[in-house]
């Protein structure tokens, strides 16, 4: 089986608990990009009642949450899963590494001129060159690192937000080649965008950590298990002690229209685009917990629920066979999990799908996606190991074995 941003197949002789391992992390990987279908395509949580409105809740930053938090598992994919790659083969790692996240924050770049700064393909790429000298840290470390990074980086985003007046961001924007090209640039990337890098570190960090353990460990999986519920427990039900009942309330709608801060509760979904102005709010938003408020909490919380669905998609591969055969479709759309994101932007403009907004109100266009998406991956896998991405993706990191 080939991961989409691992870059190298494993292919165990027998379907084992390490298949189990690496089945389960693009099941989790097709559900954040269904997840992402959910908030792009689907109709808006206002509209939705019942158990759909958790589908649209949850759907709403958990998705890209966790499609962050599998960067980083997949950069150990790439740089050594248990045991770091060292010498020439650790260089030629960080070299493939180093060439995705420029092909990534390229491609972002391009996207973003048409879609605007929903597009996370150029953050990934930034995640990437910031995570490069991490890539040999033990899973202790790692997990260090991320705790303090969701700790200490929503206070300072806060306070560096504070400070971005509007002639400041003018100032820098006019100097910034990205900013010039498309909707989303240096600034956006690091700071003031839907996914930046300053907060966001803490759930690619965080995967890091998740790639070097070995999940087909009965141990293992137990204890990521309390840890992700003792996680979502501690963060949203401090939040909710902290902050009252609205505490939790998702952001995505009814947002300022400007662009806004990931360190602030802004609409991921239906704003059009990253490098607007950054709105002044109070310093009792760093006690709620809602999608994308960028928060401690929200950050702790998501990395929580993160925990819980990888965990939870490696155990149901382990241990029913049969359940894996089943899903064997909807798997084979995490294995090409950036064609299958790429690939729903470009039909909704083919078609001209409506976007994810008060004007939508059916679930058929999400409906028809998903089940689109699943045709043409369990089609695809048939024929090909990676998806049409991925496999140009591979293809451009070759020069790497060249280093030495």
């Amino acid at each position: 089986m080939s991961l989409p941003s691992g870059g190298s197949p494993e292919s165990p002789a027998s379907p084992g608990p390490s298949m189990g391992r690496l089945v389960g992390v693009d099941l989790a990987r097709a559900l954040t990009v269904f997840g992402m279908y959910v908030v792009h395509i689907g109709p808006p949580l206002s509209a939705t009642t019942g158990v759909a409105s958790w589908i649209r809740y949850i759907s709403d930053g958990h998705s890209s949450v966790l499609f962050a938090t599998l960067a980083g598992f997949s950069l150990m994919l790439l740089a050594g899963r248990r045991e770091p790659k060292t010498g020439l083969a650790g260089r030629q790692a960080r070299a493939r590494i180093a060439i995705r996240a420029v092909i990534l924050l390229a491609l972002g770049t391009v996207m973003a001129m048409e879609y605007g700064g929903v597009i996370i393909l150029g953050f990934y790429g930034v995640y990437f060159l910031l995570a490069l000298p991490l890539v040999r840290l033990s899973v202790r470390t790692l997990a260090i690192i991320a705790a303090a990074f969701a700790l200490v980086t929503p206070q300072l985003a806060f306070l560096l937000t504070s400070l971005l007046t509007p002639s400041v961001q003018q100032s820098i924007n006019t100097y910034d080649p990205l900013r010039h090209l498309g909707e989303v640039g240096v600034l956006d990337l690091l700071l003031t965008g839907f996914y930046p890098a300053l907060t966001w570190m803490s759930f690619v960090i965080a995967g890091m950590a998740l790639g070097r353990l070995d999940l087909s460990s009965t141990t293992v999986q137990k204890r990521l298990a309390s840890l992700g519920a003792a996680l979502v427990t501690a963060a949203y039900g401090m939040s909710l002690l902290l902050a009252g009942s609205g505490a939790l309330r998702s952001t995505a709608e009814g947002g300022p229209s400007s662009s806004g801060s990931g360190s602030m509760p802004l609409d991921n979904a239906s704003m059009p685009s990253g490098g607007g102005s950054v709105p002044d709010l109070p310093a009792s938003m760093l006690l709620t917990a809602g999608p994308h408020s960028g928060t401690t909490f929200d950050i702790i919380g998501s990395v929580g629920v993160a925990i819980l669905v990888v965990v939870g998609a490696t155990l149901l591969m382990d241990r029913l066979p049969r359940l894996r055969r089943l899903a064997k479709p909807v798997i084979a759309v995490g294995a090409m999990s950036l064609t299958a994101y790429v690939g729903h932007f470009l039909a909704q403009t083919a078609f001209s799908t409506p976007a994810g907004t008060g004007t939508q109100q059916s679930w058929l266009p999400l409906i028809l996606y998903v089940l689109g998406a699943i045709l043409f991956a369990a089609i695809w896998s048939r024929f090909f190991r990676r998806g049409p991405l991925e496999y140009l993706l591979n293809a451009a990191t070759k020069p790497a074995k060249h280093i030495r």
